[in-house]
């Protein structure tokens, strides 16, 4: 009889930390919780315009990446990974597989994106080198249909049963405020006056999306 043990699972969160909000931080929480590792990444989107640098978004990450770690369960682990940044979703899963050989790897996508995928780079490839670990939005329907299409691709999906608070990057951007990023991220935000954070408080005048 095989003695073999199954697979240590490695969740996989890509993100424009365009900033880290507390729904990222949520988001790493909760999967330090579920899956013994995980690593996160700062990355460029293509379609977006970025409120700062990628190296700075970068910094801003880890900070929230080191206010978890502390408070992980013993034996999980959760690395900023910023080797496996990429604009391709498969180009980031390959570099957790040369890491990680034997790893179950787990993409983290937002439920929003799933109609997106089959039109992702190499898609096919993708869905064949990973289990897509789907994270529920507030007020976002669930894709039943998105997510039949996928798997009737060969798509291995995971739904996700965290509660994530309602908000987005975008909104900081528009309306700076304190209470929606992590309390490890403000001092850099403020201190480099990033995202109309200043010492005298938010500013009122909203920054492009």
């Amino acid at each position: 009889m095989s003695s073999r043990l199954p697979a240590a699972a490695m969740a996989l969160f890509g993100t424009s930390a365009d900033p880290p909000t507390i729904g990222h931080q949520a988001i790493l929480a909760g999967l330090g919780q579920r899956y013994p590792m995980v690593a996160t990444w700062a990355s460029d989107n293509p379609l977006k315009r970025h409120g700062a640098p990628l190296v700075v978004r970068r910094q801003l990450l880890q900070a929230v990446v080191d206010g978890l770690k502390a408070r992980m369960p013993q034996g999980r682990r959760l690395e900023l990974r910023q080797d496996f940044s990429s604009r391709r979703a498969l180009d980031s899963v390959q570099a957790a597989r040369t890491c990680c050989p034997t790893a179950r790897l787990l993409f983290v996508v937002g439920v929003d994106l799933l109609p997106q995928i089959s039109n992702w780079y190499r898609a096919s490839e993708l869905l064949r080198c990973c289990c897509l670990a789907v994270v529920p939005r507030h007020n976002w329907p669930r894709q039943e249909q998105a997510m039949a299409r996928l798997q009737a691709s060969g798509a291995q999906l995971e739904v996700l049963p965290l509660r994530i608070p309602p908000v987005a990057s975008s909104q900081v951007r528009q309306r700076p405020d304190p209470a929606l990023v992590p309390k490890e991220v403000l001092p850099m935000l403020v201190s480099r006056n990033l995202y109309g954070f200043t010492g005298h408080g938010a500013r009122q005048s909203p920054k492009g999306t």
